[in-house]
């Protein structure tokens, strides 16, 4: 038996107008939520808070983020085996998002949007359909 090998990211969950922020990096062809890997030492949503300000130029105070759902998919650009555990945060803002760093696209995405974005984001947006947060 072989070892899967697992990705953990945190990520940011955002709805506004029943849409779900979703971003591309230019190196991706598929959409994503704004959010990355933990650095040593952070915890999940220290590592989405930074991130968030760091894709798209939002502060978001970790102690406001608030779990939503954790989604096991297949790891989108990684070798075939290899699994992403996204450990996704609701929280507010009315910041206007931008894109920075990596990030060269945003997208406010309904569930039409799904063929765009890679495999845990399939499964989010399944969610946020289920909570009537998105259509």
């Amino acid at each position: 038996m072989t070892a899967v090998d697992v990705v953990v990211a945190a990520a940011w969950v955002h709805v506004r107008d029943r849409r779900v922020l979703t971003v591309r990096a230019g190196d991706s062809d598929a959409f994503y939520l704004p959010g990355g890997k933990p650095e040593p030492g952070e915890t999940d949503a220290e590592a989405a808070a930074r991130e968030v300000l760091e894709e798209v130029g939002i502060t978001v105070e970790p102690a406001d983020l608030r779990p939503f759902v954790t989604i096991d998919a297949p790891a989108h650009g990684r070798p075939p085996g290899t699994r992403v555990r996204l450990v996704c945060f609701t929280g507010d803002s009315d910041g206007i998002p931008a894109p920075a760093a990596e990030i060269t696209e945003l997208g406010w995405f309904t569930s039409a949007d799904a063929p765009r974005c890679a495999p845990a984001i399939r499964l989010l947006l399944d969610e946020l359909v289920k909570a009537d947060l998105i259509d």
